[in-house]
């Protein structure tokens, strides 16, 4: 009988969609009924557990779970033994610390004596000693933000992502502690069968995220020009060039990174470009 992969993902959160719709497009597709607690992949040698996010860490280390889409600040706070291997670009927030809004605030050192209500103690703790700043810590495990309305604490450490939360409470972000988005993570205890799985899998997301990252651009030049254009568009390696019916002119095939899109866009319509299409990717293989 094939030994599975135990996929861990997140039950319910900001994390559980994004990590779904990636592993569908990596073309790991599962039956995920109501309240379902594990389910198996079609045509892949893998199950997909749904767990608590916090709790998704100890499993790694234990190997109930082989690998896991997880938040890169829970990897950080839990401190278990695995592995972030890729960053996978969505659901991206920052850790914070958090006062209210009427405060004046004068740096790092406004913290000192202060009670900060946090469900990152961990990561909050190594902060405040990294700064020298002495501050008790309450840790509660939901709707921090509204530990400072209550008289609970000063202040608080919680994660942010637009900071419309921090805004409805009173609060202003004054520190950011960490950046965080979406990892691929394993566990250290992999067997050769289950590393080549992970393997295919993480093989899979890079050619989802190269795709996400880049578009398709086709475009007529004439010929004069191409040199220039080429300089523009490196591609993959270089750009596919192919004659037109109209003499003097080619068709321009190449690969540019969203990032670069809307700069190379204007520097291609200055050298000459027409009929510039870009299309989406849907997989790249790199």
């Amino acid at each position: 009988m094939e030994e599975k992969l135990k996929i861990a993902v997140q039950k319910s959160g900001r994390l559980h969609d994004g990590s779904i719709s990636l592993l569908r497009e990596c073309g790991i597709r599962i039956d995920n009924g109501f309240d379902q607690l594990i389910a198996p992949a079609f045509d892949f040698p893998a199950d997909v557990l749904f767990l608590r996010n916090s709790d998704i860490p100890q499993y790694l280390e234990d190997g109930v779970a082989d690998i896991a889409i997880l938040g890169e600040n829970v990897v950080i706070e839990k401190e278990k033994e695995c592995e972030v291997v890729e960053k996978l670009g969505f659901s991206r927030c920052r850790l914070s610390l958090a006062i209210p809004r009427n405060e004046k605030y004068d740096g790092p050192g406004w913290f000192k004596n202060k009670k900060l209500a946090t469900s990152y103690p961990n990561t909050l703790r190594k902060y405040l000693m990294n700064n020298n700043i002495d501050a008790e810590i309450h840790e509660i495990s939901g709707s921090v933000e509204i530990a400072p309305n209550i008289g609970l604490a000063d202040g608080i450490c919680d994660l942010v992502s637009s900071g419309s939360t921090l805004f409805k409470n009173g609060l202003k972000e004054v520190e950011v502690i960490l950046k965080s988005e979406a990892c691929f993570v394993k566990g250290p205890a992999l067997n050769k069968a289950k590393q080549a799985v992970a393997g295919e899998i993480l093989f899979r997301i890079r050619s989802v995220l190269a795709s996400r990252n880049n578009k398709y651009i086709l475009l007529n030049a004439p010929d004069e020009k191409l040199e220039d254009i080429c300089k523009i568009l490196p591609g993959m390696k270089s750009p596919t060039i192919m004659p037109l019916a109209l003499k003097g002119w080619s068709s321009v095939h190449s690969v540019i990174s969203e990032t670069d899109f809307w700069a190379v866009i204007g520097q291609l319509k200055e050298k000459g470009a027409q009929g510039i299409l870009v299309i989406p990717i849907e997989k790249m293989v790199v």
